[in-house]
């Protein structure tokens, strides 16, 4: 227990504006009768996360849940449990997850605390549970509306830009921009001054590199990932990019296994529609279709509001003879991305991001061409 205590008191101190009591401190509260409000007194603390670990033969089980120290409410709960087999691995899958879980739940309620005058802290965190919620448009944009409310009373908060830069960059990621030139043009600026106010943010990294994986330079984008992610190993979300960027430059066999990790590490994402739709990807250019057909289903199911999806099922159903079903997901890819999206094979081809030679070939032969055969014109 106290292995994983000092490990998970280490990755909670990375989640960005959060102060969190040293490992020595929480000790001195073992096995003893004290209650949440008490710890928040003595502490100084907000929010009060207790847990056990109970060890058999064969399984390890993990009890952890989030306590307000103001009011003892219980915010969140989860069990973990897993064989025993390595450890180490084990240790650090809990940890992952815990991780990834509190964060999303610390940030719901900070948002949800009713303030009389917001500052830009209250705005940042408002924005994130917003940008946390399955992408819409209108999350999205509520999301960015926050993120402005915040860099309007703060304008140099390296937060507050890379956080607009991020939603801004993501918005046109997931197909739900109408402004997607003047979105990139703006998180670029935005990017550009969160690092030279503060080189060595990890947000800011990251942020670049997601506004170059849109922008389709993942051979620069992946150092960007990785300089976040050696301070975040939990990041499912980097980890999932950073898997996505390594096929588009050649190392297909990676983008699974990144997928899983992010899986593991947050398998109740909110963006986990987008973890399963680039495994279906993945299956669907190596020509698995069937394989694909499940996790791009998954991807549907988990965010139905996500062009993306349908336009890959809508390719993987006619490769498969589907051709009612491949002309229903097409459709519903063309509502969703708006009037003249997926108007022709030769504009996608031209104007697309199809990542290195080999991969590209990949996407013709799979994604293009099946989208041809769902009733997308040549020309």
């Amino acid at each position: 227990m106290d292995g994983v205590t000092e490990d998970l008191t280490t990755d909670l101190s990375r989640i960005a504006d959060s102060f969190v009591i040293s490992r020595n401190s929480a000790f001195t509260y073992k096995d003893k009768p004290v209650n949440a409000k008490q710890i928040g007194r003595e502490l100084g603390v907000r929010y009060v996360l207790e847990g056990s670990v109970q060890r058999s033969a064969k399984q390890v089980r993990v009890n952890a849940q989030l306590i307000d120290a103001e009011t003892a409410a219980h915010l969140w709960a989860e069990r973990f449990e897993r064989d025993i087999g390595d450890l180490s691995a084990l240790q650090n899958e809990i940890i992952g997850r815990i991780a990834n879980a509190l964060s999303l739940a610390l940030v719901g309620a900070e948002a949800a605390r009713p303030t009389a005058n917001p500052d830009a802290l209250d705005y940042i965190l408002r924005g994130r549970a917003a940008f946390n919620k399955p992408a819409s448009r209108d999350n999205l944009a509520e999301a960015i509306g926050l993120f402005e409310r915040a860099l309007a009373l703060d304008p140099r908060s390296a937060e507050a830009q890379s956080n607009l830069a991020l939603t801004l960059a993501g918005r046109v990621a997931e197909g739900m921009s109408d402004t997607a030139a003047a979105d990139l043009a703006r998180a670029e600026g935005l990017v550009g001054q969160a690092l030279v106010a503060a080189p060595s943010n990890p947000l800011a990294h990251f942020a670049k590199g997601q506004l170059l994986r849109v922008q389709g330079r993942c051979e620069d984008a992946i150092p960007e990932f990785e300089t976040y992610i050696a301070s975040n190993r939990n990041s499912a979300g980097a980890i999932g990019f950073l898997g996505h960027c390594k096929l588009m430059t050649g190392s297909i066999e990676e983008m699974i296994p990144a997928q899983e990790q992010a899986m593991r590490l947050s398998p109740r994402d909110p963006y986990i529609a987008n973890i399963y739709w680039r495994i279906g990807v993945a299956y669907l250019l190596q020509s698995r279709t069937d394989e694909a057909i499940v996790w791009l289903e998954k991807g549907r199911s988990a965010n139905p509001a996500r062009p993306w999806v349908h336009a890959w099922l809508a390719a993987a159903y006619a490769l498969k003879g589907e051709t009612e079903r491949a002309a229903a997901e097409l459709a519903e890819a063309r509502r969703l991305r708006g009037e003249g999206s997926y108007a022709s094979i030769a504009r996608m081809a031209a104007t697309g991001y199809w990542g290195v030679p080999k991969v590209r070939a990949l996407f013709e032969a799979t994604y293009l061409a099946g989208l041809h055969k769902a009733g997308v014109p040549e020309e």
